[in-house]
């Protein structure tokens, strides 16, 4: 019995992907959705897809293109006919890359009587005799986090359309600047996602300084916040730059343990990630597993009230599959004369959904809870983008501005605002504001 259960959890070890366990889907050789998904329906965009195609733009240049023959070929003399314009075709170009230089040109007067000398004032933030602009830093700031470019790779990018090399030590510096002042903006995500209803929340690894690091994420539909830190549990959750430990709204995770000290949080748990764990065991056949999965799937598809109204026949089914769940798992058994007794796979998960019976269930019943923690996920995947580009970052320091300068972008992007017009203004110390436009 015992080397049979060893036999299965090997097979099960060398069978996951993405479908059945935590892995990512970029270790898939071929990609699936976590989740099934309706088969059938038309191609193309799906109704309410609001689609955006090529619009005509307001003409700055004209060119009217004349009509050459002099001679119809019947015969007919065309010249003293007037044309007129039978169809228009529009060419949307950018112009050629060109710098613009401005020389601020301090005037001096020097009083006659007592020789005092009165100057003209620089205007705000012109502080050095040559320097780059705004455009050139927030050019700079986008390119190197919300395009992932690495720095270099920026420097030689305004060296070829703009004759401009700034080199890497300028750019570091033009991201430590936009941190700085970004501080203000973050502070108001902040306070926003702290008076959301339901928040989000999750961690990924990355590198930095060639020591793992963990890059943190509580988001909302229109709001994203991160930050970095060395641990992943309960020192960085309780640590002064979570926001985890003041909220007391629904928060969508992973069953994650330190997320569970936190009581003044109504928890749901990712239906995803419990889905991929049901299939693990379906595939080494598991019924109560199957019988489980095809449960909450069918609470998805159904309607909440539906749900609310059957609520206590939903819990009796949900607590019955567990149960015989149990008898279907094998015992614990205990390898040595120490320790605590090991417990499959499967009998974990159906301790941790007994447990945390409501927080599985918390999307059947509200219609404000979404089914997966997929908002969260989306928003710090570019990271991983970064990782691959970048494979690390050098310093504390470059992680750290790294992730508040996208908690600004992602959430100008939530709002629909243009996001090079967004760090110009901050660079420019304007008053800032989020738009209230859904995305």
């Amino acid at each position: 019995m015992a080397l049979r259960a060893e036999v299965s959890e090997l097979k099960s070890r060398l069978n996951q992907n993405s479908n059945n366990s935590h892995k990512p889907p970029s270790s898939d050789p071929y990609r699936k959705a976590a989740t099934p998904r309706k088969k059938g329906g038309k191609r193309g965009g799906k109704e309410g897809h609001q689609g955006k195609g090529m619009d005509r733009l307001q003409f700055t240049n004209e060119v009217e293109l004349k009509v050459e023959t002099e001679r119809c070929e019947c015969g007919a003399d065309l010249m003293a006919v007037k044309g007129e314009i039978s169809e228009v075709r529009q060419v949307q170009d950018i112009p050629e890359p060109q710098v613009v230089v401005t020389d601020y040109k301090q005037q001096k007067k020097t009083c006659p009587c007592c020789g005092k000398e009165h100057f003209g004032i620089f205007p705000q933030g012109v502080n050095a005799p040559v320097q780059y602009g705004n455009n050139v830093k927030t050019l700079s700031v986008l390119l190197c986090n919300d395009y992932k470019v690495p720095i270099q790779k920026v420097s030689q990018l305004l060296s070829d359309l703009y004759g401009l090399f700034p080199n890497v030590s300028t750019i570091v510096k033009y991201n430590a600047k936009a941190y700085e002042k970004m501080e203000a903006v973050e502070m108001l995500i902040k306070k926003s996602i702290l008076s959301s209803l339901v928040a989000h929340s999750d961690e990924t690894g990355i590198r930095v300084g060639g020591k793992m690091f963990w890059l943190h994420v509580m988001s909302t539909c229109m709001f994203t916040y991160l930050f970095t830190h060395s641990k992943r549990g309960l020192e960085a959750l309780k640590s002064e730059l979570s926001l985890i430990k003041d909220y007391t709204g629904k928060l969508v995770h992973d069953s994650y343990a330190s997320y569970f000290n936190f009581l003044s949080i109504i928890h749901a748990l990712c239906g995803a990630h419990i889905i991929r764990e049901l299939t693990s065991q379906e595939e080494i056949g598991r019924q109560w597993a199957v019988k489980m999965k095809t449960l909450l799937l069918k609470l998805k598809a159904t309607d909440e009230e539906q749900n609310m109204n059957n609520r206590e026949n939903i819990v009796k089914h949900y607590q019955q599959i567990l149960t015989d769940g149990i008898q279907e798992e094998p015992p614990p058994e205990r390898k040595g004369k120490r320790g605590r007794e090991k417990k499959s796979k499967g009998l974990n998960l159906i301790i941790r959904m007994q447990t945390n019976m409501d927080a599985v269930l918390l999307y059947a019943f509200d219609p404000e809870v979404p089914f997966t923690n997929n908002q969260a996920e989306r928003d710090f995947r570019f990271s991983k983008v970064k990782m691959n580009v970048s494979h690390c970052f050098r310093s504390t320091d470059g992680a750290t501005h790294h992730a508040r300068i996208m908690s600004v972008i992602s959430t100008a992007r939530k709002h629909n605002m243009n996001v090079f017009d967004t760090i110009k203004n901050i660079f420019e110390g304007k008053s800032f504001c989020f738009s209230h436009q859904a995305s």
